[in-house]
């Protein structure tokens, strides 16, 4: 009785993980069953159909790019507990993370807006964080910086710190034991840290509909079509960001979990 109570249990567990695994994807199988190629080709053959693509593309890359440089340090050394009043820390990459991304871009016109000392500053250099191709690189890096750094931590913090101090024994400096110990014991978390970023990144958009409304990226140019043609206009741009953004993280997952058994 009680192996068929576990059978029983365990048939209910996996019908109702199904339930949940189909829930999860049912959006992305709407979206390919109301698409067809023609459309998709219809939609993407016009002028400058592909341009949103292209600036979102290079946002995100310059915003992963100034994430990893600064990101990477921050991350490690809350890992290893570096830092003064570490909680404080803590709570600094935590808040933008549960902020609303639109409350993000609104607080981020007080900040760096064309009215602010920085904002000023900015002018100095050319540069402005309204509606600008800054402005979206921005507003990107402030919607995606916490789920790089916060990855980036828990795969610092696989690592062991005997492994680091025994490199240092050995005679490696400190720059020598990260490139040779500390960073490839780490990839894999730092992988997915860095692909979720990516995509994280190239789907901004509550903090870009604020300050970076021109120029169109991929969720912008999704947003306006959905205004001004309907759902079935938007669609293939939808598809596009999907295509774009989320092989990385997939392949990035599989890797890291390969990696992390061969570890």
């Amino acid at each position: 009785m009680r192996g068929a109570g576990v059978r029983v249990s365990t048939g209910a567990a996996l019908f109702g993980a199904l339930i949940v695994w189909v829930a999860l994807l049912g959006p992305l199988i709407s979206l390919l069953a109301h698409l067809t190629p023609a459309s998709v080709w219809n939609a993407l053959s016009q002028p400058g159909a592909l341009q949103p693509l292209v600036t979102s593309v290079t946002a995100s890359l310059v915003a992963l790019a100034v994430i990893l440089l600064l990101g990477t340090p921050l991350a490690y050394l809350m890992a290893r507990g570096r830092l003064p009043f570490p909680r404080i820390w803590e709570a600094g990459v935590i808040l933008p993370l549960l902020t609303p991304p639109l409350v993000i871009g609104l607080l981020l016109i007080f900040m760096v807006g064309p009215a602010t000392p920085i904002g000023a500053a900015l002018s100095h250099l050319n540069l402005t964080a309204s509606d600008t191709f800054f402005a979206l690189i921005v507003a990107e890096i402030y919607e995606s910086v916490p789920f790089y750094v916060l990855g980036a931590m828990a795969a610092f913090a696989t690592v062991d710190p005997a492994l680091e101090q025994a490199a240092a024994l050995l005679g490696d400096g400190r720059w020598r034991t990260w490139r040779r110990v500390t960073i490839p014991m780490a990839a894999p978390g730092l992988a997915n840290a860095l692909a979720v970023t990516w995509a994280r990144a190239m789907g901004a958009f509550g903090a870009v509909l604020i300050i970076a409304y021109h120029p169109f990226g991929l969720p912008m140019q999704i947003w306006v079509t959905l205004q001004e043609t309907g759902l079935a206009s938007a669609l293939p741009y939808a598809l596009v960001l999907l295509v774009v953004a989320l092989p990385l993280p997939v392949a990035a997952y599989i890797w890291s979990a390969r990696a992390r058994r061969r570890l």
